[in-house]
């Protein structure tokens, strides 16, 4: 499989550092939630990051669908919620996502087609299918 594009962002000093993309659009400092015994404040995360890729991605995948399926949608939006969960497993980390999809114009059960569609082609769901639980829900 040949790559299409590639992109690179730096990471350094972990959950309290800074990210930076190679064209320096993304240059943002990291600061480690309160709840996660950071300090909060002025910054971003980890899981903020992967919910906005994920929800962006999941967005771009349910309009393809909706092109294809020539569907009589009007508007589309979707909400990524990242849990940073407790592992019982490994008495480790990790996340969970949620869904929170919007899909005006069609009526539920179409739209909920759509989505469980999206979820087959969106490259962030195929890249954490069975990795991580992943709950949809039409909004």
């Amino acid at each position: 499989m040949s790559a299409l594009f590639t992109t690179s962002v730096l990471a350094t000093g972990g959950r309290s550092g800074r990210v930076v993309s190679e064209d320096n659009i993304i240059d943002f400092q990291l600061v480690s939630p309160k709840e996660l015994g950071g300090p909060g404040g002025d910054g971003t995360n980890p899981e903020q990051l992967f919910a906005a890729g994920y929800a962006a991605c999941f967005d771009g995948a349910l309009n393809l669908v909706i092109r294809k399926e020539k569907a009589d949608v009007s508007s589309t939006s979707v909400k990524a919620d990242v849990h940073f969960l407790k592992d019982e497993a490994d008495n480790g980390y990790k996340i969970g996502v949620t869904l929170n999809v919007s899909v005006q114009g069609v009526e539920e059960e179409e739209a909920r087609e759509l989505v469980e569609k999206a979820h087959q082609v969106c490259p962030y769901s195929k890249a954490t299918r069975g990795n991580i639980d992943v709950e949809l829900k039409l909004t």
